[in-house]
């Protein structure tokens, strides 16, 4: 019951008025105890004269205050802001108490009510500044301890003891609804181990141990250092998961609310973190112009990309946004998040990119100017055995919508490409590639649609993603399944990709593929292990990791350009353009339609034979396909 009284207490705030009568209170108590110190602690001096004093004392508290405005800060979240601003509230006290009676005593009687001792000013003023702050301090510390007794307290280590680390303290330390205690800072700099900083010590990540973790009751540990490598990152982060300590991390400044760092920022370190790479950010102002006042479709809207670039086009002031899937409940999960979040202003629509009449029918009626296709089979193991699929929605699929888009004079097409579309080993990764010169093809024919493909790596999170996989594994008691232990893949998050695809919309021209500087690449071992130890596990003691082989298409290392390709610069410098070689349109063109037309009526190697005709650089890998590069 007592509990539930001081929690009612807590989310009530005290009227500001209310804080300028307590400081008020507060001088006139103050300038009672100056007038006593000035007079060796006796009550040897003119009482009434003091009375009369009070009022314009009061008063000219009020005008300092209100001036200032420290009464408006709400007490039990004073900080060192508001400590100045009581401070300049005193100072100014002070100067009109030394005006006045500067006045008085030119032009009036020595026992004028205005007329008050330099002594008595100036210990009135020191006395202020320490009851002032004293007081709301006070306040502070003693609701901090009603609300860390209402829950329980989290013992937390800053590794960091910068100014990112200080930052973060002050940040913790100031906000009363958090129940973190900080109890120490981590560093790797020798010169501030030993020291303290705030009365707390700073120590060494080797003093960090079971037995001081045990000793100390230390719950977690928040990072705290911008610009931090990666490296060293997993480093830190395995050390601390081996002792079963929760790790947290401080986001870039960058992405501090209004500059300043709340608690709620600070967030449970994921392998994004992790990835060896700075996140890929990109700022154009001519985004809102492109999208805004715009009808926009996206196929694959269903889809972990699809439905991010459904998400962030829900940001511009668009007129129409078409959403198309063959998956119905994946569609209308995106439909209802949508919903929930306030936009009415779409169309989710269940269609097969498949079916070019039904795909006619649906762009007559909404007349999209902006296409993102997005939608395609990218399951590599899958689609290798399974051809017929892959053919029908990345190839047919795509050659329908492109089609499409111009007899219906769409503006952009944007196809959303993959980076095994380079030199592929598989079905899935030929398929996209054809679709990448069919596409290319169309954009030196008849119409005025400007074509752009964007090709990126693996998706962090997106369907059919390794993390997702590994995460599952760990649940299950593992093992976690790497087919080799040399393979590297590049990864992104949904929301890099995504913003590549929309500035790609944005920036291209027409006929341009856009690649990601997506930095290193990553090995696919050393990301299982770092996920075992993010799960607070030991590889190989907890969850071990099992070798099986490479999968049936799949390559060893991703490449991002072809052998024939070379790049040029964007305005980005994180983005770039390839520049393929000639190719002739037509003969390409009839391939890809013979293809189109029989693919249903033969068996999967000649499907594959067909496709091997179009992209002479596609050699099957560890595939039954292989047979087919043999005979070549």
């Amino acid at each position: 019951m007592m509990k539930g009284f001081l929690n009612n207490i807590s989310k009530k705030y005290a009227s500001k008025w209310l804080v300028l009568l307590f400081d008020l209170v507060v001088v006139i108590f103050t300038f009672f105890l100056a007038y006593l110190i000035r007079f060796n602690l006796k009550l040897d001096f003119n009482f009434l004269l003091f009375l009369k004093q009070v009022p314009f004392v009061a008063l000219a508290a009020c005008i300092s205050f209100v001036a200032v405005g420290s009464y408006k800060g709400v007490v039990r979240f004073t900080g060192f802001k508001d400590i100045i601003n009581l401070i300049i509230g005193a100072n100014i006290l002070a100067t009109i108490l030394i005006c006045c009676t500067f006045i008085s005593r030119k032009y009036d009687t020595e026992d004028s009510l205005f007329n008050i001792s330099g002594a008595i000013i100036y210990i009135h003023l020191l006395l202020n500044i320490l009851f002032l702050i004293g007081a709301k301090l006070t306040v502070k510390s003693t609701y901090n301890s009603i609300i860390q007794d209402l829950k329980p307290i989290t013992n937390i280590l800053i590794y960091g003891a910068g100014s990112s680390g200080m930052i973060t303290y002050d940040a913790l330390t100031n906000d009363p609804k958090t129940n973190h205690y900080v109890i120490g800072f981590i560093d790797d700099n020798e010169s501030k181990i030993g020291k303290k900083i705030d009365l707390l010590n700073v120590y060494p990540l080797r003093k960090i141990t079971s037995e001081f973790i045990s000793k100390n009751k230390v719950h977690e540990v928040i990072v705290s250092i911008q610009n931090i490598d990666p490296t060293r990152l997993m480093n830190i982060t395995g050390h601390l998961l081996e002792l079963k300590l929760k790790v947290k991390i401080v986001p870039p400044v960058q992405q501090w609310i209004d500059g300043d760092l709340s608690p709620g920022q600070i967030k449970d370190i994921k392998i994004e973190d992790l990835l060896g790479r700075e996140p890929i950010s990109i700022i154009n102002p001519r985004l809102e112009a492109q999208y805004n006042g715009e009808i926009i479709m996206i196929t694959g809207a269903a889809g972990s990309i699809g439905s991010e670039i459904a998400r962030k086009i829900t940001q511009y002031d668009y007129k129409k946004l078409i959403l198309v899937d063959i998956a119905e409940s994946a569609l209308y999960e995106i439909q209802q998040e949508l919903l929930r979040k306030g936009n009415s202003n779409f169309t989710a629509i269940v269609a097969d990119v498949r079916d070019e009449s039904r795909m006619d029918q649906i762009m007559d009626q909404t007349k999209p100017k902006i296409i993102f296709h997005a939608a395609a089979y990218k399951h590599v193991p899958l689609m290798e055995n399974n051809p017929y699929e892959a053919v029908g929605v990345n190839i047919v699929g795509t050659k329908n919508i492109a089609n499409l888009a111009v007899k219906h004079a769409v503006s952009k097409f944007v196809l959303i490409s993959t980076d095994k579309a380079v030199n592929p080993t598989n079905v899935m990764g030929a398929t996209k590639r054809v679709a990448e010169l069919y596409i290319n093809c169309l954009q030196n024919g008849a119409g005025n649609t400007k074509f752009i493909t964007t090709r990126f790596g693996n998706v962090l999170g997106s369907n059919g993603s390794v993390i997702p996989l590994f995460k599952k594994q760990i649940e299950e008691g593992g093992p976690l399944t790497v087919t080799h232990k040399e393979i590297t893949r590049y990864f992104m998050t949904i929301s890099e990709a995504c913003h590549l695809v929309l500035e790609a919309a944005t920036m291209g021209n027409g006929g341009e593929i856009f690649v990601f500087d997506m930095g290193s690449s990553v090995k696919i071992f050393e990301l299982a292990k770092n996920m075992i130890a993010l799960s607070g596990l030991r590889y190989p003691e907890d969850i071990n990791i099992k070798i099986t082989g490479l999968r049936p298409g799949e390559k060893i290392y991703e490449e991002l350009l072809a052998d024939d390709e070379k790049t040029r610069p964007t305005y980005h410098e994180k983005i770039m353009i390839a520049l393929n070689k000639p190719i002739e349109n037509q003969d390409v063109v009839e391939k890809i339609i013979i293809l189109c037309n029989i693919y249903a009526k033969i068996h999967n190697l000649e499907i594959v034979s067909h496709i091997k005709e179009i992209i002479p650089e596609y050699l099957s890998n560890n595939s039954k396909f292989e047979v087919l590069d043999i005979k070549k």
